[in-house]
């Protein structure tokens, strides 16, 4: 059987497959910068006997071609870039460019999808259709990598009819994938109110206008929006993480600066939300007679995991890992430019779990601990070339 045979080749290539997760960990790259991590994919992939393209700049890809490679294209996604977190595990491949980190697990990411590529191209005569590799850059910095390659024709020639996505998940356990349908990740907007008032001596405020007080007035009064404006029934997040004022116990500041996130999961709701959040702002400086001036970076869309692409590929790893092992997931109010492509043609973003008690790999994404438990490559790569051979068989 052709599934034997794909969880054969993972099982094979499973060391070449770490050696790859390794390398690209001790040699991460932040965002728009992957120069080197280009190069090392395309070495591999053209080793394998692929053509690959650039794309986006940093970005690659490439077509495995089965019998009959016009019948139908799905595509499969890895992103591989890194973060600006300095790293502290004690590990053998740990990061050798300080102050940059792969620790959201682009780097597994990438490794498996060359993985998923070796296996593809090994048995491209056991299956119909074609199969489209993207290895994409920018996933962690607007405007998204995603955006771009999406606007430099990614999904054309050919089109792919659905694209899957693989995210690692130190939640779950090692040998445990997750999935859901329908809303899974949140819009991501940031927001930067700059807050402009009258400074002067902390001793007469009444010579002043105090933009320290105007802004905690409206941070305390955006809330409401979330409270008063969304349904209960719709996540919304609004979180302002920065404030800055530079005066001093005694110094009222001309100015002060506060920056946040505003996190939604329907984009007619988000675009209502970020009105309000401007309006609000702006009506209340104004009121205690300051300035509040709003600049809204626009983020990514929220994404929708197609509800039968996601049913199928879900019922594919149940097949290769055993129905005990699939599980399903919650939504979240982080956020993946995966859902451009969500926003274009049928996608479904899936979890692969990472996790070890064990073994203390328990660390989350976006931390300086981050790690992952190795044996989940092993199982990913194989998993991702069975689930794109089983999509390109439905009609």
């Amino acid at each position: 059987m052709l599934i034997a045979k794909i969880k054969s080749l993972s099982n094979q290539y499973a060391a070449e497959v770490v050696s790859f997760r390794r390398y690209l960990h001790a040699n991460p790259e932040l965002s728009y910068q992957e120069v080197n991590t280009a190069k090392f994919i395309t070495e591999k992939l053209i080793r394998f006997g692929l053509t690959p393209t650039s794309m986006a700049g940093t970005g690659v890809v490439a077509l495995i071609e089965g019998k009959n490679p016009s019948t139908k294209t799905i595509a499969l996604r890895a992103d591989i870039d890194a973060l600006p977190i300095t790293e502290q595990n004690t590990v053998d491949y740990k990061s050798s460019n300080p102050g940059v980190m792969h620790a959201c697990g682009h780097d597994v990411h990438t490794s498996s999808l060359l993985g998923t590529a070796k296996i593809l191209h090994t048995i491209k005569d056991q299956f119909e259709g074609s199969i489209k590799l993207i290895f994409q850059p920018g996933e962690e910095k607007n405007p998204g990598g995603a955006s771009i390659m999406i606007k430099e024709g990614v999904l054309k020639n050919p089109a792919p009819s659905s694209i899957i996505g693989q995210h690692v998940f130190p939640l779950l356990p090692v040998g445990k994938i997750g999935f859901r349908e329908g809303k899974y990740m949140a819009s991501s907007d940031e927001i930067y109110l700059k807050v402009i008032g009258k400074g002067g001596h902390g001793a007469t405020p009444e010579l002043t206008i105090d933009p320290v007080v105007i802004a905690s007035h409206i941070i305390i009064a955006l809330q409401q929006v979330i409270s008063r404006n969304a349904s209960p029934k719709q996540p919304t997040v609004l979180t302002f993480g920065k404030i800055t004022a530079n005066g001093a116990t005694n110094i009222i500041p001309d100015e002060v600066n506060i920056a946040g996130t505003f996190r939604a999961l329907d984009e007619t709701w988000r675009a209502d939300g970020l009105t309000k959040i401007k309006k609000m702002a702006e009506g209340i400086a104004e009121g205690m007679g300051g300035k509040c001036e709003v600049d809204i970076h626009h983020g990514y869309p929220y994404l929708e995991n197609n509800a039968q692409l996601t049913q199928r590929i879900k019922q594919a790893a149940a097949e290769y890992v055993g129905a005990e092992n699939v599980v399903d997931i919650d939504l979240t109010l982080g956020s993946e430019d995966f859902a451009y492509y969500s926003q274009i043609i049928p996608a479904s973003f899936y979890r692969l779990g990472t996790r070890n008690e064990a073994k203390g790999i328990t660390s989350y994404v976006h931390t300086p601990t981050f790690d992952i438990d190795e044996n989940a490559l092993s199982i990913a790569p194989g998993l991702m070339a069975w689930m794109a051979i089983t999509e390109l068989t439905n009609k």
